[in-house]
């Protein structure tokens, strides 16, 4: 893609806020000529040209250059919505880095924070902090069931939730979605999340319901249960009477592996019902979380537990430590490799590390077989589950990942298909009525790439390495990455959700 900037007139141009000015006349408009345009609504690509005006996209068609207007050559590129990430762990990330770079690098232009009920609280101080310091990207927010855990049941949260407790939570959910929050999220895996009963989400859910919100969970197994845990999550959809949005599907352990299958029949039976459910996926075969989920029992000084805990993922040379406190020394080797070094065993220093504190983990568990099978179904998305700084490749490779090969390499999904499960599903999911799609009077989030060059080049060792081949990205009509290069721009806004 020739990444050449044409002129409309003679003129010295100066650059600013994404786009040009004549002396000290700005830029009346952007207009993006000669590229493949993608709209994001699953529809063949087609070669027209796109004008923005300000923030909004003004017109789409065979256009010719005005005075003044600055004009991207987009000839052997691809013209497509901006990315909408769904999953993503930024919370902190944007409060250190509001250009977003690792973010905006994949095409990224819209996220949302607070998955794996894992959220800020209140929603209104976080979105005033990410408004006060800006960001190169658009922000929403869910609420999460673990942090409202955490407020009202402090230490004491390893059982289930009284009536008063889940009441006092209620009275959060609303506040947050009064807030702005986008709906109720769950990590029903985790520590904080596993001890709560059924009827305690649904509880909470019907709050989010009231507001039009949506339920995304990191369900409750995504191993060996995980059949059980999906019927759960979309029994707490049906009876809240809300979406369900699952996160990250994906079957994770030995004994599930190849039963993709099982699992599309599952949430295909239940759409047919009239159950409105949704998945995401990210285009990796390993997961990233904390160590103790390794042993779903919690026995985490059980040698027997620990081992078959262990066995389940394929043993401790797929257990990649990406974090640690108490032993730094481990971060970058596997389990096995650390038991080799110091002559014990991976069970032994599974145990090791979780009594010294816990660590952060890259567990390489999942078959490239059932996450083609996922990639395949219309209502999975993509979502990164990455984020600013995250130590797995997906927090800087996803989008172009998918894009270089998922479509271009492997040819599992068309170009059309995998930028519509990038933009309008989840724009729609998340109720975003004016992004996802590039159409006349929508907000100005494009992205132009190069589809014979985009590729993802992280690994699990070595996760900051940046992508390639995302030219140029515009979040409300201003250019964060020019050139593939970022401008330091923060355009982005707050979207709060409003019931629709």
């Amino acid at each position: 893609m020739r990444k050449t900037l044409i002129l409309s007139t003679a003129f010295l141009l100066i650059i600013v806020a994404g786009g040009f000015a004549v002396g000290n006349q700005p830029a009346e408009s952007i207009l993006i000529t000669g590229g493949l345009l993608v709209d994001g609504s699953g529809s063949a690509g087609r070669r027209v040209d796109v004008r923005i005006q300000g923030s909004t996209i003004s017109e789409v068609g065979i256009l010719k250059p005005r005075p003044f207007e600055r004009v991207i050559d987009a000839k052997g590129g691809v013209v497509a919505p901006g990315f909408i990430d769904l999953h993503n762990h930024s919370e902190s990330g944007l409060l250190r880095d509001q250009t977003a770079r690792s973010q905006t690098l994949q095409g990224i232009t819209t996220l949302a924070v607070g998955p794996d009920g894992s959220s800020p609280f209140p929603i209104a101080d976080y979105f005033e902090r990410i408004e006060k310091s800006g960001a190169a990207v658009n922000v929403l927010s869910f609420v999460g069931h673990a942090t409202l855990r955490r407020r009202v049941m402090g230490d004491d949260y390893k059982r289930s939730a009284s009536d008063t407790e889940i009441r006092l939570m209620a009275e959060m959910v609303d506040q947050a979605m009064r807030e702005g929050a986008i709906g109720l999220s769950t990590g029903l895996e985790y520590d904080l999340g596993h001890p709560s009963t059924t009827e305690e989400v649904i509880a909470l859910a019907r709050i989010a319901a009231k507001y039009k919100g949506i339920y995304m969970s990191h369900v409750r197994d995504e191993a060996d249960l995980a059949m059980d845990a999906f019927r759960e999550a979309i029994r707490i959809g049906r009876e809240a009477g809300l979406p369900i949005q699952i996160s990250h599907i994906k079957l994770g352990t030995v004994g599930v592996w190849g039963k993709a299958v099982e699992v599309v029949g599952l949430i295909d039976d239940a759409r047919r019902k009239g159950v409105d459910v949704t998945a995401d996926c990210y285009p990796y075969d390993a997961w990233a979380s904390t160590i103790t989920v390794l042993v779903p029992s919690r026995k985490h000084d059980d040698s027997a537990a620990v081992t078959r805990g262990l066995q389940d993922v394929g043993g401790g040379k797929n257990v990649l430590i990406a974090s640690c406190s108490a032993h730094p020394e481990f971060v970058g080797k596997t389990l096995e490799e650390i038991a080799a070094s110091s002559g014990t065993s991976p069970v032994e220093i599974y145990m090791r590390i979780v009594k010294d504190g816990g660590a952060g983990v890259v567990c390489r568990s999942m078959t490239e077989s059932d996450i083609r099978t996922f990639y395949r179904q219309p209502w999975v998305m993509v979502a990164s589950d990455g984020g600013i700084g995250m130590r797995h490749p997906r927090g800087t490779g996803t989008y172009p990942r998918v894009l270089g090969r998922f479509v271009r390499d492997w040819k599992w999904i068309s170009l059309e298909e995998a930028v519509r499960k990038m933009t309008s599903l989840p724009a729609s999911r998340a109720g975003l009525r004016d992004r996802g799609i590039i159409k006349k009077g929508m907000k100005a989030d494009l992205v132009i790439f190069d589809q014979a060059q985009v590729i993802d080049r992280s690994t699990m060792t070595e996760p900051f390495v940046e992508p390639i081949g995302m030219d140029y990205v515009l979040v409300n009509g201003v250019a964060v990455i020019d050139g593939g290069k970022t401008t330091g721009m923060r355009p982005g806004i707050v979207v709060r959700h409003i019931s629709r």
